[in-house]
């Protein structure tokens, strides 16, 4: 399967990440929590598969469109 990398929908805050790399994943599952604004943003596997690289930690600060996490 071929990798896949998921962006951040905003820009604003890791608040908490909810998987490690190496976990498997199933689709839709909410790989972490991003906080702008006062609200919770999921970042959700858009297909099943393994957490390659987590290129943000909890509590950074993310810009829209920024790379979060690689899945494959």
């Amino acid at each position: 399967m071929p990798q896949t990398r998921l962006q951040a929908d905003v820009t604003g805050t890791v608040w908490k990440i909810e998987v490690r790399v190496g976990d498997a994943v199933a689709e839709e599952q909410t790989l972490l929590i991003l906080e702008s604004m006062k609200m919770e943003i999921p970042v959700d596997a858009p297909h099943a598969g393994t957490v390659l690289e987590l290129l943000v930690a909890e509590g950074e600060a993310v810009a829209e469109g920024q790379d979060v996490v690689v899945i494959g």
